[in-house]
């Protein structure tokens, strides 16, 4: 037995499932008798973690075989099990790689046994619970065969990505291609230290799953930049040494957009690997799937993310039929279709849910009726589900606000472009131009109860009634002034930066310091300038009567003001405003001992930046623009208004 054959008996008898890349690494190195340390070192990922992961399959591989497995022994113990004499000794294991007849996505009646296990990742290869949703599989299996192509496949968390990537995977096995999975869950935080670093553990991974020596010293050139040695490496070496296409498949690949730097350099890179299939006829062989979450995103232009070429597969909900089919699969009897009905009208379509729910009823846990009152609680079979929503909501105070509105509404509400885009991308709601309303049932009922007490800065309130209203949460409130403090004036920059990049419209911002704080403190007293603080806080706030502005205490004496859709002249206009109304307060400002101060009153200087968002720009391009010009303001006297230019 060599060490593909042994690979092969692990993942297609012994363990019936298909092992992880770094699963394979330790396998494989321990075949050939490398130390963690070793297989460390040359993989990138950490020893502790390539020891736990060896640790847990040498503990299902005893289990599989009914002996102790561990690296010394492991030649012994898999020599004396052949495939075949697996499949003698270990008949409980065939009837899940049974070979099924499918027609027309329906099983003959004589299904093979279900083994049921719980529904937390991906449906096996051979698994009868697999429900095909034509046409994707079918496109997915044409495009695959196509030279130099990229297959995206995005959905919400727990909506079969995973499982359909396998599948993708495993037809092209059948078409004779290499295949290279790589899941970015899997790599260690150190692997994200550098775009060098992380783009030498991606090419020591494809080598090593192309049963092939890394190579990276040969091809490495720090004078050239990590990206072109990564595509060197990739032309001269790994493209070189194959006779066939290679499928190259990134699982969750939103992993990486919680490293922007990595996420901006990588992502343009696959892009350009696939422009070069038109003009570098060996760049044809790669075939790339990537796969990503879609409640993270990452802003790229347009013309350099790879998330706008090739076959974008948006995996949906199951439909009433799928429903029914796959509940005969797990044996539940529903051919009068109620049983269907109630389900799907608490969960919708939604895989995962309704699988969840399949399983407890298959295994004669509850009741449907049980089921369905215990769903949408706290304690319910959902609760992982639900919770993990709830912490994404909960980051972002304009998705509770819009989440609450859609719960709490006995119709389809309209939501602001940008919030309805993101709950949508959760899965949360389902959309109807900017209407809204629940996905399914379930999620009305547990964020109705979870939200309902939750308070929210509503930036569609003008300021003073968001006071009245008593609904800024206490993170984002800056206690003194009431304003909404930098934390929530950056979440609010962000949406309201994307929302006018879409739309084409005008952004303004002021930024306002006032002048000689510091001495104003020191001559009459910190409660004396808390009062001051208030004061100019209060005269900004109603100076600025935009519906969607907001003012904000960006940090001690400095004040921020946005303007969506407002153009330069009437930001510059705002701004005079503000600096004559402060003014206008006749805040004394004498400090004994020390003379010269231009006025004798408390006075601010004040910047302004505009710009029409574009994907040319930046929105820390225009806090940059609008700080220089605040500096510029104060070098030049102070008590003024400067405009900068981006």
């Amino acid at each position: 037995m060599n060490v593909d054959e042994a690979l092969e008996a692990v993942e297609t008898v012994l363990l019936s499932r298909k092992l992880s890349p770094v699963e394979r690494l330790v396998l494989r190195q321990s075949w050939f008798g490398q130390t963690y340390g070793e297989m460390a070192q040359d993989s990138a990922y950490g020893i502790p973690h390539i020891k736990e992961i060896g640790s847990r399959l040498w503990h299902e591989l005893s289990q599989a075989l009914g002996e102790r497995v561990t690296k010394k022994n492991l030649h012994l113990l898999l020599a004396r099990y052949q495939p075949n004499q697996i499949s003698e000794q270990h008949g409980k294991l065939q009837p899940e790689y049974q070979t099924y007849t499918v027609a027309n996505n329906n099983f003959t009646d004589s299904l093979p046994q279900v083994v049921l296990e719980f529904p937390s990742g991906p449906v096996p290869l051979h698994s009868a619970l697999y429900i095909y949703r034509p046409p994707i599989e079918e496109l997915a299996y044409t495009e695959i065969s196509q030279p130099g192509c990229v297959i995206r496949i995005k959905a919400p968390r727990k909506m079969g990505k995973s499982s359909l990537l396998n599948r993708i995977v495993a037809h092209s096995r059948v078409l004779g291609y290499k295949t290279v999975t790589l899941d970015f869950q899997e790599a260690d935080e150190t692997i994200f230290a550098s775009l060098d670093k992380f783009l030498r553990w991606f090419c020591v991974n494809v080598s090593r799953q192309l049963n092939l020596n890394p190579r990276l010293d040969e091809f490495w050139d720090e004078d050239m930049g990590s990206k072109v040695n990564c595509k060197i490496y990739f032309e001269g070496y790994l493209l070189e040494q194959i006779d066939s296409p290679l499928v190259l498949a990134l699982n969750e690949l939103h992993q990486i957009f919680e490293y922007p730097s990595i996420a901006q350099e990588f992502l343009p890179m696959l892009r350009f690997w696939h422009e070069q299939t038109r003009a570098v006829e060996i760049w044809q062989k790669l075939r790339l799937v990537v796969v990503h979450a879609t409640e993270i995103s990452i802003p790229l232009k347009l013309n350099q993310s790879p998330f706008n070429v090739g076959l974008s597969i948006k995996l949906t909900q199951f439909t009433s039929s799928q429903v029914q089919e796959l509940a005969r699969r797990y044996g539940l009897d529903w051919t009068d279709e109620s049983e269907m009905q109630k389900l799907m009208a608490m969960v919708g379509g939604h895989p995962y849910l309704v699988n969840v729910a399949l399983y407890h009823l298959c295994r004669g846990n509850m009741t449907l009726e049980e089921l369905l009152q215990a769903a949408p609680t706290p304690a319910g079979m959902y609760s992982g589900h639900l919770r993990s929503h709830l912490t994404l909501l909960r980051e972002d105070t304009q998705l509770v606000s819009a989440m609450q509105q859609v719960v709490n509404a006995d119709e389809s509400v309209q939501l602001e472009a940008i919030a309805a885009y993101k709950l949508e991308s959760m899965g949360l709601v389902e959309l109807d131009g900017n209407q809204a309303k629940p996905s399914c049932e379930l999620y009305r009922l547990y964020f109705r109860n979870q939200l309902g007490d939750e308070h929210v800065f509503d930036a569609r309130l003008s300021q003073p009634e968001q006071e009245q209203q008593d609904v800024q949460p206490l993170r984002n409130i800056d206690q003194l002034t009431q304003l909404p403090n930098q934390r929530y004036f950056n979440q609010y920059l962000e949406i309201q930066w994307q929302q006018l990049l879409r739309e084409g419209l005008p952004l303004s911002l002021i930024m306002c310091d006032i002048d000689y704080f510091r001495f104003y403190n020191e001559a009459y007293g910190e409660p004396a300038g808390d009062i001051c603080l208030q004061q100019v806080a209060s005269t900004i706030r109603s100076e600025v009567k935009h519906q969607a502005a907001v003012v904000a205490r960006y940090g001690g004496e400095e004040f921020a003001v946005l303007l969506p859709q407002t153009d330069t002249n009437t930001a510059m206009d705002i701004a005079e405003t503000i600096r004559e109304s402060i003014k206008a307060l006749a805040i004394a400002l004498e400090y004994p001992g020390v003379g010269g101060f231009p006025d004798e009153v408390l006075t601010v200087s004040l910047g302004v930046a505009s710009t029409v968002p574009s994907a040319q720009t930046s929105l820390e391009k225009l806090v940059d623009v609008a700080e220089d010009a605040l500096y510029k303001a104060k070098r030049l006297g102070r008590d003024r208004v400067s405009l900068g230019s981006l």
